[in-house]
């Protein structure tokens, strides 16, 4: 079959194909740009007065984590929230020398409808990457799409809260980042908390896994709210107007 027809029956189903040789330059530039979420965390830090955050999907602490330097260095007040067992019991303790961070074992989620989430059975984990605990999903198809075979994927049933429920729980008067990579529930849990919190902190959010419909009224929202936004990697940052608006040129 040649690459024009298969084109043509992908579209007629709703899809599109994305030439391979473009998503190896996109994971290559981001690889090695300049602008990076390290760099742009150093920056928030060092110009917001960040004094407490909220983040969502904090996993061990450890991997894949651009937080922990600077939660630890500035001893930022922190909410952890984190819903599968193993990892958090991991993320207490690479705090345990930490008495100014609060943990959340539950899944943020809307209106109860995480009930469990999708994960690599332990196993099977050496199978694949050092990345693979940091892909559960409420969806069984964001592992397979990372390259996990049906048969190695199991359930673990979590708790659940809302954001809302979350801030109010812990008593949060005040919040100045909100830090989430849920794995494609990014999306859902951003456009409730404007929905029904009244805080206005600097948000980073993942985007690449967000369902189109979804960020679209996202997006409708941040504008609606008076946010600024720009992306860097795979994620979105949100600036409310009347904060300090970052200036990485500045340095």
């Amino acid at each position: 079959m040649n690459n024009k027809l298969l084109k043509k029956i992908v579209g007629l189903f709703g899809y599109k194909l994305i030439e391979k040789r473009v998503v190896k330059n996109e994971r290559l530039l981001l690889k090695n740009s300049s602008l990076n979420i390290s760099k742009l965390l150093k920056h928030i830090f060092l110009n917001n007065d960040i004094h407490n955050l909220i983040q969502i999907g904090a996993n061990d602490g450890l991997s894949f984590d651009p937080l922990n330097f600077y939660i630890k260095k500035y001893k930022c007040k922190s909410l952890l929230v984190e819903p599968i067992k193993n990892n958090f019991l991991l993320l207490k303790d690479n705090y345990k020398e930490s008495p100014f961070i609060n943990f959340e074992n539950s899944a943020i989620t809307i209106n109860d409808e995480i009930t469990h989430l999708y994960k690599v059975d332990s196993i099977y984990e050496k199978n694949y990457g050092k990345h693979i605990t940091a892909i559960q999903s409420f969806d069984k198809r964001h592992l397979i799409n990372h390259g996990v075979r049906n048969k190695h994927i199991v359930t673990e049933k979590v708790n659940s809260i809302t954001i809302h429920s979350l801030i109010k729980k812990y008593d949060l008067k005040k919040l100045d980042l909100l830090f989430l990579d849920c794995e494609g529930y990014d999306g859902k849990i951003v456009f409730d908390f404007f929905s029904t919190v009244n805080l206005r902190p600097i948000i980073i959010f993942e985007f690449i896994h967000i369902d189109n419909i979804i960020l679209e009224k996202l997006v409708a929202k941040l504008l609606d709210k008076d946010y600024l936004f720009f992306t860097i990697s795979e994620n979105v940052i949100c600036y409310p107007k009347e904060k300090k608006y970052i200036n990485l040129y500045d340095q």
